[in-house]
């Protein structure tokens, strides 16, 4: 199994296990289990956007202080990309946290 798989399978277990005490509650008619769902899944998303971003974000810093280090010439051009890329990887991560909101802030009550 390769690092990356380890990294992976070890996040989800992490899930599982912060995830246990809500499932473990009881509660009266079917609106809670509804709810708990929606604060997992909601924090799963937010939980995996973040690390995709920073894990992009590290990467293209990296590419481009490689860039600017054997074309020093290119350095405003490839600044200007980087900050452009930063911004829409930190674009998607904010709408995954607006879409985690939503998931969370649904009055559950009203659709059940």
């Amino acid at each position: 199994m390769t690092k990356k798989g380890k990294m992976i399978l070890l996040a989800f277990f992490v899930c599982l296990l912060l995830s246990s005490p809500a499932l473990a509650q009881t509660a009266e008619g079917s609106k809670a289990p509804l709810f708990q769902w929606s604060i997992i899944i909601g924090g799963a998303i937010i939980t995996f956007a973040s690390a995709a971003g920073a894990f992009c974000q590290a990467k293209a810093i990296s590419s481009a202080c490689e860039g600017i280090s054997r074309n020093p010439g290119a350095a405003p051009h490839i600044r200007f990309l980087l900050i452009f890329g930063l911004v829409l990887i930190e674009t998607l991560v904010i709408y995954a946290l607006l879409i985690s909101i939503i998931i969370l802030m649904v009055q559950w009550g009203k659709y059940v």
